[in-house]
């Protein structure tokens, strides 16, 4: 077997791997550190470092909210798929910017009170409600998220009792958005024949239907 040639393009060949033929020391003056340093009044010169790149301005959300289906319009009236409310009627008011659906039952109908959905749990109906007179500028995702509340130390019992009292308590001002939202949004539905009856109705299907041959 050939014997390995030495290392090229360095100083230091190699004896055998890993072992160079000069020592620390020897390099050290055969690579000419010593006159560098005495140059620089004994220390070796470094490059000053560059200078950091300013921080680029905060960039503007962009982000857009999910693309809504054909069949979802202002006034739509959907059926909801999953959940507490699973198979009640709903009028569907508005997209939120997180790409959510803002629905109501109205809450004086049928019991569904403003809430976010996700389109994906809902199906479209053919029947429409006017929702023009509706105002509903207010309502965005920061109005449904919970505020955060501070844990306290109690004992187990007390703590689910208070757990309880809160869930049962609502805001006054949730109250009132809500009457307003379902006495703007009950005239236009008592406008139309029958449809109070409709969304008071549970949708549910019977023995032998088959939901993708069904028109809504």
């Amino acid at each position: 077997m050939a014997p390995k040639k030495p290392r090229t393009g360095t100083r230091n060949p190699e004896l055998v791997r890993g072992i160079g033929k000069y020592s620390r020391s020897q390099m050290y003056h055969k690579r000419g550190i010593w006159a560098i340093k005495a140059k620089n009044g004994g220390v070796f010169p470094r490059d000053d470092p560059k200078p950091k790149p300013e921080a680029p301005a905060q960039k503007r959300d962009v982000r857009k909210p999910a693309t809504l289906r054909a069949s979802l319009t202002p006034g739509t009236v959907l059926i909801l798929l999953a959940g507490r409310f699973k198979g009640k009627r709903i009028v569907f008011l508005k997209q939120l910017f997180s790409g959510l659906l803002l629905v109501t039952g109205p809450f004086k109908i049928n019991g569904v009170p403003l809430r976010r959905v996700n389109q994906s749990y809902v199906i479209a109906t053919t029947t429409k409600v006017d929702v023009s007179a509706v105002n509903v500028d207010k309502f965005d995702d920061k109005y449904f998220s919970k505020e955060s509340q501070k844990k306290k130390n109690k004992g187990e019992d007390e703590f689910f009792i208070e757990a309880e009292k809160k869930k049962r308590a609502l805001p006054q001002e949730k109250i009132d958005d809500q009457k307003n939202v379902d006495s703007a949004l009950i005239k236009s539905i008592e406008s139309i024949p029958d449809l109070n009856t409709y969304l008071g109705a549970r949708f549910f299907l019977k023995a032998g239907m088959k939901p993708h041959e069904l028109v809504f």
